[in-house]
């Protein structure tokens, strides 16, 4: 008997890890997201870096773990974790599924490994979690973006829309985690925002990388409007990006917390649209 999504889950304050279980048909066609090459091939790049980059999240984490002495941050550190692995997991399904139609994931999989490996070698503790938080930052900016405008999913293969629906739901919910742990073990203000601008740089450059390098594989490399469309997207009027700055410059705010955005009425309404899909596509699977 499958479990039950409640939309009130979002709600309860607890960070909960739900463990689900996708099947990837390989019915899926390649541009998947309104047919699209670039939008379709941006969102794989970034799954590219989701399995990697949430095993660093984790570990950055789990390094002051033990230092923890608040009982309640300590629960939510734990539930960080759960969420974070099971991201990995469906996003290593995800990969696989676009790998499969022809596209380097691995190639790039494995250079986002090298890459974070390098990181953990050069930086102490304090800016490995630092980076955490910065990127955290960026994951809960887009996944709260999409949640207020569920418009940008229109188009998503609708086999695929749970994913991307219930991990910016989880996203949001667990924001705050990284950046309380290094508040509470770090606290370095100067710290904390240069590793937010350097991994501005960093995040933008290799994410418009990984996206031509998958274009390009894709066949697509030479396709002027797929880059129009794909700038429109981004930064026009009602683009993507576009919508996140007030809630990026806020980082750079000495008293920022990821919390003054209030988007609890966000996640109750993603999981209230992620409770329909299940509901909707049997073959869909959830154990909470």
């Amino acid at each position: 008997m499958r479990s039950v999504i409640h939309p009130d889950q979002a709600d309860s304050g607890k960070i909960i890890p739900r463990r689900m279980d996708f099947e990837f048909s390989d019915s899926i066609p390649r541009y998947w997201f309104d047919g699209d090459p670039f939008k379709t091939l941006l969102l794989s790049a970034l799954s590219c870096t989701f399995p990697e980059g949430e095993r660093f999240f984790i570990q950055s984490v789990r390094y002051y773990q033990e230092r923890i002495t608040d009982p309640e941050l300590l629960a939510r550190v734990r539930g960080f974790i759960g969420q974070e692995a099971h991201h990995g997991k469906e996003h290593d399904g995800f990969n696989a599924l676009m790998a499969r139609k022809g596209l380097p994931m691995a190639k790039i999989e494995n250079f986002v490994k090298g890459a974070l490996a390098y990181q953990k070698k050069i930086l102490s503790p304090e800016r490995q979690l630092a980076k955490t938080c910065a990127l955290e930052h960026f994951t809960a900016m887009l996944a709260e973006t999409m949640l207020k405008h569920p418009e940008l999913l229109d188009g998503v293969d609708e086999r695929l829309k749970p994913l991307w629906l219930w991990h910016a739901v989880e996203e949001s919910e667990h924001k705050a985690v990284a950046y309380d742990v290094y508040q509470q073990q770090v606290g370095d203000y100067g710290i904390r925002i240069r590793e937010m601008m350097i991994t501005t740089v960093l995040f933008s450059f290799f994410t418009g990388l990984h996206t031509a390098q998958l274009l390009k594989a894709a066949g697509e490399s030479r396709n002027v409007m797929a880059y129009l469309r794909g700038v429109d997207f981004l930064w026009g009027r009602k683009g993507v990006l576009r919508r996140t700055l007030p809630m990026y410059f806020a980082y750079y705010r000495r008293d920022f917390h990821p919390d003054d955005y209030d988007s609890r009425e966000l996640r109750r309404q993603g999981m209230a649209m992620l409770a329909k899909m299940l509901v909707n596509a049997p073959e869909l699977k959830l154990v909470a």
